[in-house]
Formats: structure tokens, C-alpha cells, sequence
């Protein structure tokens, strides 16, 4: 049945121009300019030679540089950086978190230029230096010491640059110049609007992640594929390797009982070394990966002077069928009952960046205190430290795809429509041209991005054991050819599951009837003849404001209470309705979500995360 109070209820309201509170995290209070961010941003591909540039660099806007449906790549690399870029900001926060220190939005047309310095000894000029950017957002052009050594475009995705040509011991001068068009453009761009307002979150730009320097040598690693098998014990590892013509013979791979790999190994192999090669290591009695036993095992990889650290788990996850002939999801053999939670991690100083390290562990290990297994990151791609922290504390991962796509949100058929005649669901295909354009998706230009970006983090990504999942189109926001991404998807990564579609216009592909229920009695639904898995992947959304601790007077969600202890309530009786409905067919749920956002108060901790609303 549908509840017509609570959808009148979530109706978006009318938005205000009224500005957010400033609010800060414990750790954002913190924060030393002089020490951001500095951990190894990839632990799963690590060398000791790195070095974080994070920190206070130079920043300058420039404004009318370009016209809307110009060619960003072009616009910024062909730019003139301006006379004088001595704004102060905090990299890697984008100049519209507070944490930043600028206070400014990057708006289309307009340019944002960064400046700084980086040191190099002797011995670092002598050997290759890679440069790397985890995440700039949108469109950018890097240049070392005034030539253009690379241009990037899409806001979630890393880059490496080998910049070994371009620098020189002593002072190097780095600019990076950046247009971001926010929704005014057909790409990907997650949940940003410039518009902000209800399930929208303030627009942010330029570099968001950390950018770091390593020297290593011209023979060198440059990529691994590691696949565990927890059928056989055995891991596989595919290398890529640099500069293996006239280099050491072979590449050395070695495996750990833990992440420490100073010790004795389990077991050593080694191949030749050529552009593309492989090893197998056998681990006796592996001990299996789970969310109640996060085992890793530590990997060491020598390649002549090159050794890289990183670091695998056995587990295996699939579907099959269980309790009243349903399919349920089973890990290591045993059925697993998802309980998941939305996370679109925001920050009211960092925005889309974490104001630390110890900030992405905190909500693993809050969510895991609350009973929750799983988290299903919420269309954005996270700093791969977060994926670090899920792979050693045992959290289960959904990871979505970034949405996007044309200018306009068109209300009635991301939303109104599915909300009030569930029918739609199955009957408008998203693999009919004429259809595109409602579901946002009518630029070609933006389809081919989604499809790049979409083997990017899936490849990526595919060394975590945490990752039990991909979440491809959500509520048909950008939606197109569902099943043929799916059957990509599935060919990238035959080992994981698929939720094709999240919401509704689900198009029979994947592994999930994933559906998204905020405003009817929970129950499962049938599936026609796919046979997939009953998902619950979004439902509550109860809002509770806690003064003091939220951006604005008003809140956003889909039942209001006033009252903590009511709130609380309905929460605990929603999860545990959820939680009954198990024996019936239920594969999972994912319940809407971890924290405040902004105008959003239906989290389980406060936007600074001060206050666990949940905890008694």
C-alpha cells in the first residue's frame, strides 16, 4: 500500500537562498595546514619513495574563459595562467569546503588556476619521477615547470604522469588549471548541483583528493591484478611492467600472514619479466576474509630496484538459491543476510574530502557498531584509503556508479512517477533512444563517459576483497542500456554481483530485483521469470534535526520526528520489520543513511559527526 502522507510529505520543497552553517568535524577543528591527509593514499600499491604534496599551495579565478559547450581539454590547456595566483588554499580541499580557507565557488566559464613548489634531491632527479592526482573535478591541464605534461577529464577517477622529462633537482613549479561546469554540461557529477537543495549537496571542484610524488626506477611495476581463489588457496597475480627490454630478468612476488611483510613468507614465486606476466602462490589452509574475520594476507613485489607493497583477501562471494526458493547472496559457502546503509559521505568542512583519515574509519567503525554490514557508496568513488580501511575492518562493499547527464532533473520520471504508479517499473526500457532524454541520458558525449568511467573504477577497485558489488544506474537517473552495461560489467569482473538497476525501470538484468521503498509496506515482490534476489537497496530516510548540529533551520526527509527517542524507535522497528522479512525471501536492505547532509537531517550521525542520533 502506498502511503500518500508520507510521499506528500517528502514532496521537495521550494529552495531557500539561505546560506549554510558552518560546521566542523573534531577532525576538521584539528586539522594542521602543515600535515594533511599525508598517509599513503593507495596502500594497496605502495612504495616507500612517495611523498604528499598536500598541504598550502596557490589558487587564483579566473572569470568568462570560456563559453558553455566549449572544449575543456582545450580551454585548459591552452589557457594563460594569470599574472598572480597568490590565494592561499588548502589542497586537497576544493575551494568551496571550508577547510580550504577560500570560501569560493568555482562557477562555469570561470577558470581556477593552483600553483606550488616541490623539491627534488639528486637522487630522486636521477631516477623517473611519477606525479599523481587521486581526483581533480572537472576538466584539467598539468603543467611542471611551464610545458603541459597532461590533461584529464572526469571528477572521480585518478591519473598518473610521468614527468620524468619535465623536472630537475631542486625547485620544481607545478600549475594545474581547472574548468568545472557542474550540471550546466552532459557528464558525470554525482550529486552536486550548484542548485543545491534537499538531495542535492553544494557543488564543489578542483582538486579533491591527494596529490603525491614518487621516484622509482625506469624498470619498474606498474600495475597488479591480484586474484585469490578460496577454492584452491592459490593467488594469482598479473603484472604490467615498465622498462622490462635490457631490465632485470624476472620479478619476484612473495605472501604474508598478515599485513606485515618483514617476516618469513607463506610462499614465493617469481616469473621473466616481460611488458605483461604472472605468478601463482599457493596459501595452505587460507584463512578465509569475512566481516567477522577480516583476514589479510600481505604482498611484497620485487622488480630489481622496484619493490611495491600491497595485500589480498580470500573470499568468495556469489549467488545462490535459499529459504522460500529465493536467491540469496552466500559468502565463503554461507548464506549472507545484507544489512546495509546508504553512504554518500559528505563533510560539512570537507565536502566531498575527508577532513582525515581516522574521519573514513570513524563511520566504518560507527555503522559497524549500529549493525550494519555493508555500506553501499553512494554515486561517488571514494579515496582509496576508505576502501583500505573496509578491507581491514571487515565492511562490506556495494559500489555505485557516478550518475550524470543532461542539465534539467526531470522530477517526474527520476521521481514522481515510480513513487506513485509502481507498474512504470517494468515497463519503460531504457534501451530505446526516444527514452534517453527523460532519463537524462541523451548525450552521446555523456553515455561514453559513464561507460569509460564505469571499467575505470571497476578495474580500479578490483583488487579489494571488501567490494562485494557493483550498483550501476540509480533510480533511472542517467539510465541507458542497463543489460548491455551489466553484461560489460559482468565481463570485467565475473566474480562479483551486479545490481543493474537500483530504484525502479529495472530492465531484468543482474543479479538483484533491487528496488527502493520509502512510501509502501515492505514486503517481497516477485520477480516475474528472472529469478534474481529480492533487494530492498534504499528505504527509511526517518529525519530527526539535532540543533546545534545541523546547516540549516530546515530539514529535508521523508518522515519528520521531533522527538529523539520516537525517532529512534522508528528506525529500530523499521530494521527490525526489515530484518522478518528475511525467512519470506529478503536478500538484504540498505537503509537511508549514515549521516546529515546539509539540508538533509535522515542520518545516523549528525553532518559533523558529533552525535550518534541512534546510540542511547
Amino acid at each position: 500500500m502506498l502511503h500518500l502522507k508520507k510521499v506528500l510529505g517528502a514532496k521537495p520543497k521550494e529552495h531557500k537562498e539561505s546560506e549554510l552553517a558552518v560546521l566542523y568535524t573534531p577532525w576538521g577543528e584539528a586539522l594542521d595546514p602543515a600535515h594533511v591527509l599525508e598517509e599513503h593514499p593507495t596502500p594497496q600499491f605502495a612504495r616507500e619513495s612517495f611523498r604528499v604534496l598536500n598541504g598550502e599551495w596557490s589558487c587564483a579565478f579566473v572569470e568568462g574563459a570560456y563559453e558553455e559547450g566549449a572544449d575543456l581539454v582545450v580551454v585548459t590547456s591552452e589557457a594563460s595562467a594569470p599574472e598572480h595566483i597568490d590565494t592561499p588554499i588548502i589542497v586537497p580541499f576544493s575551494p568551496e569546503a571550508p577547510l580550504s580557507g577560500v570560501g569560493r565557488q568555482l562557477k562555469p566559464g570561470s577558470l581556477l588556476w593552483y600553483r606550488t613548489t616541490f623539491e627534488l634531491s639528486a637522487g630522486e632527479a636521477g631516477e623517473c619521477t611519477l606525479l599523481h592526482f587521486q581526483a581533480v573535478d572537472y576538466a584539467c591541464a598539468v603543467r611542471v615547470n611551464g610545458e603541459v605534461v597532461a590533461t584529464h577529464v572526469g571528477g572521480y577517477t585518478p591519473f598518473g604522469i610521468d614527468v620524468t622529462g619535465h623536472v630537475h633537482e631542486g625547485e620544481n613549479e607545478l600549475l594545474v588549471c581547472v574548468a568545472d561546469p557542474s550540471e550546466y554540461g552532459a557528464h558525470l557529477r554525482g550529486k552536486q548541483r550548484l542548485d543545491r537543495g534537499d538531495i542535492w549537496y553544494t557543488a564543489q571542484s578542483g582538486i579533491w583528493q591527494t596529490v603525491w610524488v614518487e621516484s622509482v626506477p625506469q624498470a619498474r611495476v606498474e600495475s597488479a591484478v591480484i586474484d585469490p581463489d578460496p577454492d584452491t588457496g592459490i593467488v594469482a597475480v598479473g603484472l604490467r611492467l615498465s622498462g622490462a627490454s635490457g631490465a632485470p630478468g624476472s620479478v619476484e612476488v612473495s605472501i604474508f600472514d598478515g599485513l606485515d611483510t618483514r617476516g618469513e613468507p607463506l610462499a614465493t614465486a617469481s616469473c621473466e619479466a616481460d611488458a605483461t606476466c604472472a605468478v601463482a602462490l599457493h596459501v595452505p589452509d587460507a584463512k578465509l576474509w569475512c566481516p567477522e574475520a577480516p583476514h589479510l594476507y600481505g604482498l611484497r613485489i620485487v622488480y630489481g630496484n622496484d619493490r611495491v607493497e600491497s595485500y589480498c583477501g580470500f573470499r568468495k562471494v556469489e549467488m545462490r538459491e535459499g529459504p522460500a526458493g529465493r536467491k540469496r547472496v552466500f559468502l565463503n559457502g554461507k548464506p549472507l543476510f545484507i544489512k546495509g546503509i546508504l553512504d554518500q559521505a559528505y563533510w560539512p568542512d570537507g565536502l566531498m574530502t575527508a577532513p582525515a583519515d581516522e574521519a573514513l574509519a570513524f563511520d566504518i567503525r560507527a555503522m559497524h557498531e549500529a549493525g550494519f554490514n555493508l555500506m553501499r557508496k553512494h554515486i561517488k568513488v571514494e579515496a582509496e584509503r576508505w576502501y583500505y580501511h573496509c578491507d581491514r575492518m571487515g565492511m562490506l562493499v556495494l559500489q555505485d556508479m557516478v550518475s550524470g547527464g543532461g542539465h534539467e532533473i526531470n522530477t517526474w520520471h527520476w521521481s514522481y512517477k515510480p513513487t506513485l504508479f509502481r507498474f512504470s517499473w517494468r515497463h519503460y526500457r531504457d534501451d530505446v533512444p526516444a527514452h534517453w532524454e527523460n532519463l537524462g541520458a541523451a548525450s552521446e558525449a555523456y553515455r561514453e563517459e559513464w561507460l569509460a568511467t564505469c571499467r575505470d573504477t571497476v578495474t580500479g577497485l578490483g583488487n579489494h576483497p571488501c567490494i562485494i558489488g557493483w550498483s550501476l544506474f540509480n533510480e533511472g537517473w542517467g539510465q541507458f542500456r542497463s543489460r548491455a552495461a551489466c553484461s560489460l560489467v559482468c565481463q570485467l569482473d565475473p566474480k562479483r554481483l551486479v545490481d543493474a538497476v537500483s530504484g525502479w525501470y529495472d530492465q531484468g538484468a543482474g543479479d538483484f530485483q533491487s528496488v527502493h521503498n520509502y512510501f509502501r509496506d515492505h514486503r517481497v515482490w516477485r520477480d516475474g521469470g528472472a529469478r534474481r534476489a529480492f533487494f530492498t537497496s534504499e528505504f527509511g530516510g526517518f529525519t530527526h534535526r539535532v540543533d546545534g548540529h545541523s546547516s540549516l533551520d530546515e530539514a529535508y526527509g521523508y518522515e519528520p520526528f521531533d522527538d529523539r527517542d520516537e525517532w529512534r524507535a522508528a528506525v529500530l522497528g523499521s530494521l527490525a520489520e526489515m530484518d522478518a522479512l528475511e525467512p519470506k525471501g529478503l536478500a538484504g536492505y540498505v537503509y537511508t543513511q549514515v549521516s546529515d547532509i546539509e539540508e538533509e537531517t535522515n542520518g545516523i550521525l549528525t553532518y559533523d559527526r558529533r552525535v550518534n542520533k541512534l546510540a542511547e
